[in-house]
């Protein structure tokens, strides 16, 4: 008898799952089983369809059901749900939500990709008309039509993360007036502070009003509808509302079959997608994974990880070969207007939550030759491990090219590149491609200064909290000074730091600036040489600093 294999779930894992084992065994027999009538979708694009951008929503469909079969042979059946599943009988209950019927489907081999769920905060009036999350394109539809009828003039949402802010980019870009609302102390929280800081002046600079460190405890309702979003601080006045705080992975169908979930609230797998139950495999957002830094159960839903833990499945579920996944390392990037941020490894939070000894540097820098036209600002920051100087993590920001800087880091890091292997990459340059010291070498340049103690920094974060304990210099011209500078600053010019030693106190900490970190290291050197022990230079310059100047 043919193998019957039973997929529950579509959109990105399921459908490459049960593909790939058509590839593998085209005589086997596999069914998917899905809720939604859309079983392969594009998730990541449903901001941009809101936004127009995306203009017709057949072009988010990747394959219609009719379709999928007749390319992959695969039995499709959509507005079914799996109720249940008996691992000793190797059934499983399927329900269709259309008839209410219910069936027994027995199966040889079971693969559960039921994905994740938005979570919706337990607050008053989330249920109301124009209260909205996205997760699918039923939700995208719902949005975009509610703008289109041109009612919407305020939105708010709740929630920096990535889709999040994708959608206040899109609501804006159709100029509605938009409020984002984080519970955490900046947006992009996966980011380090100073870098989401950095992002988040640049979406207030577009006319996105963003209150961080506020928790909405009420939705208000006018006749039905919500008018304003309440928080702990203010009151915001709002047409729409999108809950965008997070996705919970969907386990209960699997801890009820006894199927054990992880630490990290997804179902536990091993490298080739086994759970704890024989002949089943767990895949995409409701799986975890393991973090290639930390060799840690990791929990990180991405549409890249889901196809590639249904093609791990896949294989060894066919017994064709032996696949794994050895981890993954969260390797993200998000555009917001013309901003790209993008990230890979841990935080320099996380790794030091992590017990790592860490050795950090943040480096303007361009993305391109200076003198080519059309070059753009990248910012580096690079986190490494001070005792074997691993590269542990690196986020990327700027106008600029920022996908080829984290491609190239997250590779380094999956192959356990130390900072010193980045200095001596042989990478592609001509001025309309790079800069002939192309950014992420001259970042690693400053972390290998450092290690090899030429240099000491402080980060833009501990300068903001040591303002009033240490000496900061300014190093720029006068005019530059005057423009703006760090509170409490004084100016005294590289050139002319020789002669002005006199004027600072050699018992108390130097901090030096600049624009960018090069000239405040060339005066860090001069300041050394005279005899000064207490110095450092700020990380990244005044480039850099996210806080108000003077």
């Amino acid at each position: 008898m043919k193998e019957r294999i039973l997929v529950i779930g579509a959109v990105a894992a399921g459908t490459k799952a049960a593909a790939k084992m058509k590839r593998e065994n085209s005589e086997a027999d596999v069914v998917i089983v899905t809720k939604d009538q859309d079983i392969s979708y594009a998730g990541c694009g449903l901001p941009y369809f809101i936004g127009g951008l995306i203009e017709d929503r057949k072009e988010l469909v990747v394959k219609t059901p009719g379709d999928f079969k007749a390319v992959t042979g695969v039995d499709v059946w959509i507005m079914h749900e799996a109720t249940k599943i008996n691992p000793q009988e190797k059934t499983a209950n399927i329900k269709s939500l259309i008839t209410e019927e219910e069936k027994l489907f027995y199966y040889d081999k079971l693969v559960i990709a039921t994905g994740a769920s938005p979570f919706v905060p337990p607050i008053q009036g989330k249920d109301l008309e124009g209260v909205y999350t996205l997760r699918t394109i039923a939700d995208a539809v719902s949005i975009r039509e509610s703008v289109d009828q041109g009612s919407v003039k305020k939105a708010v949402i709740v929630g920096g993360g990535f889709i999040g802010l994708e959608v206040a980019e899109n609501l804006r870009e159709r100029d509605i007036e938009v409020s984002v609302v984080e519970l955490a102390p900046h947006i992009l929280p996966p980011f380090d502070e100073e870098m989401a800081l950095y992002a988040q002046n640049y979406m207030q600079e577009m006319g996105v009003n963003i209150f961080t460190e506020e928790k909405v405890t009420a939705l208000e309702d006018c006749k039905g509808k919500v008018c304003r979003v309440i928080t702990d601080q203010r009151e915001i006045e709002a047409d729409l509302v999108v809950l965008s705080v997070g996705v919970r992975p969907n386990v209960s169908l699997a801890r009820e079959a006894g199927i054990e979930v992880g630490s990290t609230g997804a179902i536990k797998v091993d490298k080739s997608m086994k759970t704890s139950v024989p002949d089943i495999y767990a895949i995409g957002d409701c799986a975890e994974t393991l973090h290639l830094v930390t060799g840690r159960p990791a929990w990180i839903p991405m549409g890249s990880t889901a196809n590639k833990m249904g093609r791990v499945a896949a294989v060894n579920l066919m017994d064709t070969g032996k696949e794994i996944l050895p981890g993954v390392l969260g390797t993200t990037i998000v555009k917001l207007f013309k901003l790209n941020a993008g990230k890979t490894g841990l935080s320099e939070r996380d790794a030091k939550k992590a017990g790592y000894p860490v050795v950090t540097a943040i480096v303007p820098a361009n993305d391109r030759a200076h003198y080519y036209p059309g070059y753009r600002e990248i910012i580096t920051k690079l986190i490494v491990d001070q005792e074997t100087h691993k590269i542990l993590g690196a986020q990327v920001i700027g106008e600029g090219v920022v996908d080829k800087p984290i491609d190239i880091l997250a590779t380094a890091i999956s192959f356990g590149a130390k900072v010193e292997d980045i200095e001596k990459l042989d990478l592609a340059y001509a001025p309309p491609f790079s800069m002939a010291m192309a950014s992420t070498i001259v970042a690693a340049n400053v972390v290998v200064n450092k290690l090899k103690g030429k240099l000491e920094s402080i980060s833009p974060i501990e300068l903001k909290n040591r303002l009033e304990s240490v000496q900061v210099v300014d190093t720029r011209d006068e005019g530059s000074y005057t423009i703006g500078t760090i509170p409490g600053a004084i100016n005294i010019p590289g050139g002319e730091l020789k002669f002005r030693a006199r004027e600072l106190n050699p018992d108390k900490e130097i901090v030096l600036v600049c624009k960018i970190g090069k000239n405040a290291y060339l005066s860090y050197l001069t300041l050394k040489g005279l005899g000064f022990k207490k110095v450092k230079i700020l990380d990244g310059g005044v480039r850099v600093y996210p806080f108000e100047l003077e």
